[in-house]
């Protein structure tokens, strides 16, 4: 009887919470397929096989793929530069085909060598940047698509200088009071939800949308000047008939699988598409209330096989994305059930009532994105980090202000960058002690020996007098660095001649080879 309960209890968690996936995946996937200059139906297609084709595969609870942001660059030059976009779909495809490839090279385990500081960081930046890339569609100022993360876009503009211009230059009384209301009822919600009865399933957004949807609806009969029009509306692809709907999908152009552009195209969209994802789910991991662990490896493979689909249907590349992901993580979900329901939802209503699609504010869905951008960066994270000292709380910082001010994958890069600096610095930290009674001498070392532990193992070993009784104690150590092998073994060669009695403590045999070579006279292991 246990059993089904479970999966009961998953479903009821899953269900609403798949919904908000829903809400949030939906304007993100048209606004990056209209930012990378691709069709609108493309993001929605990448969308669906991010959720069915990546969520099927892939065993991670909680991750959500389907189209990136950080992506949109380098989709919008190589649809420009390719001879059509079935051609550059033939390219994603063929990108799918490499990521299996990493898979079986277990390329997966490189996202285990990022700090977490920088995981940390990357969150908080993209909560930011929602916030900030969302206020404008709040306002009404709809120029720049959803989904975009770069700083500065296309037109020279950047977040900051487009965000003044929203505030200060085309503000829309009915978007503004659609978002204010939609964020009003957000917050209250989390804290009033109620933890008994059916209320506690409605899922937040769905509500907001509603809101949207009848407050636009109310204002066009009280207000008629406030009402937003349909640019400032959701703008779904309306198929009129299903064999329209079906010809909204497009398979690739195999006759130019020779082309040199399309497998350098592949080559970029494979390496950049892998290393969003082993990110993403790395810090979705981080975030999981039940601290699961994904295989990274698997992964790319999961999202191996989502690009190959979406690239035969003609679809828009996927990665693993943070900002559904952490939506799916916020709204309560339990397994991969909310991520395969998510894109079941995708497609089912962009096949059956994208009219009513078409009536949902920006407005609103900007209220749910700045609502799930605060929750990802939150002041509390900064001040927990800050208490953990200056080697996490500077890679935190460093990498929050590089992805506002660059984007996604080069402040992540410029974040690792300053992170391995601090790694590096703990490592040269004393790891050796030395101490001495009369004649009697101790170096011991009090972790691993690396090969930038050589210099203060040379000077501490040049403090021992001739005519010393010296151990060297390696029993803290697992590994000692050859280099500092041939440091001892110089020094015990040398030894010999000023009447120094070394005894090593520790069988270095077994920490690294070759073993110290001095003569057992000279040196005893104990």
């Amino acid at each position: 009887m246990t059993a089904p309960r479970s999966l009961l209890a998953t479903a009821r968690s899953d269900i609403p919470s798949s919904i908000v996936v829903f809400l949030v995946a939906l304007p993100l996937c048209l606004g990056v397929a209209l930012a990378s200059g691709a069709p609108l139906f493309a993001g929605i297609i990448a969308g669906v096989c991010g959720g069915l084709v990546v969520g099927g595969l892939s065993k991670s609870p909680l991750s959500v793929s389907g189209p990136a942001a950080g992506l949109t660059v380098i989709v919008l030059a190589a649809i420009e530069s390719l001879p059509s976009f079935q051609v550059f779909t033939l390219a994603v495809m063929l990108a799918g085909v490499m990521q299996l490839a990493f898979s079986l090279t277990r390329a997966g385990i490189l996202a285990e060598f990022v700090p977490s500081s920088v995981i940390t960081g990357m969150l908080a930046a993209i909560g930011l940047i929602l916030i900030l890339k969302q206020v404008p569609h709040a306002v009404g100022y709809d120029s720049e698509a959803e989904g975009i993360f770069e700083f500065t876009t296309g037109d020279g503009v950047n977040t900051f200088s487009r965000l003044w211009n929203s505030i200060t230059g085309s503000v829309t009384p009915g978007a503004i009071l659609i978002a204010g209301v939609s964020l009003a009822f957000l917050f209250w919600w989390d804290g009033a939800r109620p933890k008994q009865g059916p209320l506690r399933f409605v899922p937040g957004p769905l509500v907001v949308v509603i809101i949207g949807v009848g407050g636009n609806l109310l204002l066009g009969l009280l207000k008629p000047e406030w009402k937003l029009l349909d640019r400032h509306l959701v703008q779904v692809p309306i198929a009129r008939s299903p064999s329209e709907f079906v010809n909204l999908f497009s398979l690739p152009d195999f006759s130019a699988i020779g082309m040199g552009a399309v497998w350098t195209t592949a080559v970029t969209l494979a390496i950049v598409a892998s290393l969003e994802s082993l990110l993403s789910v790395k810090a979705i991991d981080e975030i999981d209330p039940q601290r699961r662990t994904t295989d990274k490896n698997w992964e790319l493979m999961a999202q191996g096989g989502g690009n190959i689909v979406s690239g035969l249907v003609g679809g828009l590349p996927v990665t693993s994305v943070i900002v559904r992901s952490s939506a799916n993580v916020d709204a309560g979900a339990e397994s991969k059930l909310s991520t395969l329901l998510h894109g079941t939802w995708l497609l089912l209503s962009v096949a059956l009532i994208p009219a009513v699609l078409n009536l949902i504010p920006l407005s609103a869905l900007a209220a749910v994105l700045i609502a799930t951008g605060y929750k990802l960066t939150k002041p509390k994270l900064f001040a927990e980090r800050f208490k953990q000292g200056w080697t996490q709380f500077v890679p935190l910082v460093v990498t929050v202000v590089a992805i506002l001010f660059t984007d996604l994958l080069e402040g992540i890069m410029i974040g690792m960058a300053v992170g391995f600096v601090f790694v590096v610095a703990r490592n040269f930290r004393t790891a050796i002690t030395v101490a001495h009674d009369g004649n009697d001498w101790l170096v011991r070392a009090r972790r691993n020996l690396y090969f930038i532990h050589k210099y203060e193992l040379q000077k501490d070993l040049g403090l021992v007098p001739d005519g010393a009784n010296l151990m060297i104690d390696l029993t803290s150590t697992n590994y000692v660095d050859l280099d500092n092998v041939d440091i001892i073994n110089a020094f015990i060669k040398n030894a010999q001649y000023r009447d120094i009695n070394v005894i090593i403590r520790g069988d270095i045999a077994q920490k690294t080879a070759p073993m110290i070579d001095a003569p057992l006279t000279e040196v005893r292991y104990t």
